[in-house]
């Protein structure tokens, strides 16, 4: 009797510490916002954090180069930052930074230069002699910027200058009461300025950057090593997460509400959720398939497009040289993990949630 008891006390325990989910942190250079936000809240809502036995944490701080510390030195999980830091660090003449992406997050161009609908600038080389507003001075992309006017015959500093406006509503009125001549923002603030009402013109990158990867998740080397099933789960969530938000993107949109209320439109039934319907889809649209409609495979990075964009970036001064180990930075060891679910189970999940 004591010990079909003690049995059972065991199996208890050994029951209930599977169950324990594991802690996973996430940091972000942004706060979240709904086009990039809501599929944190779908796979939190529906679970799927919960089925993939993790227990996520998103956490925000300034910029890349407040991120990557905290995941070099393990006190978070993993990151979602842009590229170039990391490639950079390769070039510092000291040890490169512990970190690998394995999910490609934006695998298409995001920033773009925006001008005013009736600007005379209609390509980049017409930015000479202008200003750009940006976020910050120290934001992340800004070497990716500068290389894409290079490549149009510019000189950042000389004959185009880049100045602070702050993000969103302040650098959209610098642009509107002429502070700046164009911004330069990722696409998703773009359509935000769109649905203000302003009309705008898009000024795209230079075609060699226009698959280069942006912001993806990272993770510290060690991680790849002593807990790759960590890395499979999320990246299976994430991916789960962004098809249901594909399928159903107005409850995503309620979904972020839910976790963010105070990002609640006070127009929820009526315009303010066909804009954020209209923003999500718009980001999904150019995160999940190519510009001829054919469906990307999720997470996966293209290391050739990469190695010509780092390139290019080398000849417009950015970087010392091309010389990096593009393989050792970005990785699709778990790719076809992330895709490995039951898509029609879940499409059914997706279509009932409200």
């Amino acid at each position: 009797m004591r010990l079909t008891s003690l049995l059972i006390t065991l199996s208890v325990i050994g029951v209930a510490h599977a169950q324990t989910p594991d802690d996973v942190t996430v940091a972000l250079a942004i706060p979240p916002a709904v086009h990039d936000g809501a599929p944190y809240a779908a796979a939190e809502e529906l679970g799927l954090f919960k089925e993939q036995n993790l227990a996520v944490k998103v956490l925000v701080f300034q910029g890349a180069g407040a991120l990557l510390p905290q995941v070099a030195s393990k006190r978070v999980t993993f990151g979602f930052p842009v590229a170039e830091p990391v490639i950079s660090s390769y070039f510092n003449g000291k040890n490169p930074l512990p970190l690998r992406y394995f999910y490609n997050g934006t695998p298409a161009q995001t920033l773009e230069y925006t001008v005013l609908a009736d600007s005379p600038i209609k390509t980049l080389a017409d930015l000479k002699g202008k200003t750009i507003g940006v976020g910050a001075l120290t934001w992340g992309t800004l070497p990716n910027s500068r290389a894409a006017l290079r490549v149009a015959g510019l000189e950042p500093g000389k004959n185009v200058q880049f100045v602070a406006v702050g993000v969103l509503g302040s650098g959209f009125q610098a642009l509107r009461s002429h502070q700046v001549d164009a911004l330069n923002y990722n696409n998703s603030w773009g359509d935000i300025f769109e649905l203000t009402g302003t009309k705008i013109r898009r000024i795209p990158y230079p075609d060699v950057f226009q698959e280069a990867p942006g912001n993806g998740f990272i993770a510290h080397q060690d991680t790849f090593k002593d807990h790759p099933d960590l890395i499979r789960r999320f990246g299976r969530a994430w991916t789960e997460a962004q098809y249901v938000c594909d399928i159903n993107p107005g409850y995503c949109v309620r979904a972020f509400w839910r976790q963010h209320p105070e990002s609640k439109p006070a127009d929820a039934d009526g315009k303010g959720f066909t804009d954020d319907k209209a923003l999500l889809t718009k980001r999904l649209q150019r995160t999940l398939y190519r510009p001829d409609g054919s469906r990307r495979q999720p997470g996966e990075y293209d290391l050739n497009v990469i190695r010509r964009a780092i390139a290019e970036m080398a000849k417009a001064g950015e970087f010392p040289d091309a010389a990096v180990p593009v393989e050792k930075i970005f990785s699709n060891e778990f790719v076809p993990a992330f895709d490995d679910f039951d898509k029609a189970a879940l499409r059914a999940r997706a279509e009932a949630a409200k």
